[in-house]
């Protein structure tokens, strides 16, 4: 958060900066002090990198079965849904998400990715 004041007859001109978790009592007591458009607050809007898709799809490469769910996730596929496109069941789509054996070139022309991805 970044405080700036341009200075009147009251108050001197002053500026001074905010970091870490900041409480909301604060902010409201310096927008008070201040006024709205002397305080500026920016929200990082951070997101969990474990949420992100590049790092989903970097995870996704340390195994065959996480490829797989990975792909299938990305694309609104279920296990079912998944089966039908390859003529096989839901099971064996379970069972390839959790082991190393996999149908790596079918999959990789399903999901439009490299066939290694699922090696």
């Amino acid at each position: 958060m970044k405080v700036e004041h341009v200075g009147s007859r009251e108050k001197p001109p002053i500026e001074f900066t905010i970091e870490g978790n900041i409480p909301d009592k604060l902010i409201r007591g310096l927008v008070r002090e201040y006024g709205p458009d002397n305080v500026k607050t920016e929200d990082d809007d951070m997101i969990n990198v474990f949420d992100m898709d590049w790092y989903k799809e970097e995870e996704a490469k340390g195994s065959p079965g996480k490829a797989l769910r990975f792909y299938s996730k990305l694309n609104g596929m279920t296990q079912p849904e998944l089966a039908k496109r390859l003529d096989t069941t839901k099971q064996f789509i379970s069972n390839r998400e959790n082991t190393r054996r996999m149908m790596a070139y079918e999959l990789a022309a399903i999901f439009n990715v490299p066939a290694a991805r699922f090696i």
